[in-house]
């Protein structure tokens, strides 16, 4: 993956009046998850911005169990590059000059504007595998493209799960051997270091007969 720089300012006013304010200076709220798994009650010292969140409890044990989160402001016009592209990245963010890497986990729009209200990152770590959507990229001519049929891409992008470091830009998919009326699902693609978490039955692409194939079929026959 790329890499793209982000700064960031903890956040400690998450009242509405603040974030309204907020997005008047063009400024956008945003949350950094995926951070360190802690004990509760905790009795550590957080910083500016974080707070402790609990999660579901283990079953096998009675200790409650929390993650840090922190509530972040980032500026619009720095995050423009990372939303309005196809591209994923992984983000070399800086709170305060501390240095820590995330990914884009989810982004809320408005539903009339589509102006950004909200941005979810996720901190990742070598050792650590993440879940993201990775874009797919046809590579190849199919056969039943040459015999007259069109091909047709059912999803742009496939889930991915792995280390960040081992996520490509883009889940490169060859159909030369897609035939005529045939389809290539998820289950039939395989890549090392990589586990696709879409269905296996989910068709990627397909090649579709068209009225002149149909004809030609017809003809032969």
């Amino acid at each position: 993956m790329k890499s793209y720089a982000l700064n960031a300012e903890p956040r400690t006013d998450l009242g509405k009046k603040a974030t309204k304010a907020l997005r008047a200076e063009s400024k956008i709220p945003a949350v950094l998850n995926g951070g360190e798994v802690v004990t509760l009650p905790f009795t550590g010292t957080l910083k500016p911005g974080q707070k402790v969140v609990e999660i579901a409890e283990n079953k096998t044990s009675n200790e409650k169990k929390g993650i840090i989160v922190t509530d972040l402001t980032l500026k619009l016009d720095d995050v423009r590059k990372l939303i309005y592209t196809p591209d994923i990245f992984v983000i070399e963010l800086s709170i305060n000059g501390e240095a820590k890497k995330a990914v884009l986990k989810d982004i809320q729009f408005h539903p009339v504007s589509d102006e950004i209200l909200h941005i979810d990152l996720l901190e990742v770590y070598d050792n650590k595998p993440v879940v993201m959507e990775v874009p797919v990229a046809l590579e190849g001519h199919a056969e039943g493209v040459k015999a007259g049929g069109k091909l047709s891409l059912s999803m742009k992008k496939l889930k991915v799960k792995a280390t960040y470091d081992a996520i490509p830009e883009r889940i490169v998919v060859n159909i030369d051997n897609i035939q005529l009326g045939q389809s290539l699902k998820v289950g039939a693609l395989h890549y090392e270091g990589l586990e696709l978490m879409n269905s296996k039955n989910a068709v990627v692409c397909a090649v579709q007969l068209t009225r002149a194939a149909r004809g030609q079929q017809a003809q032969q026959g």
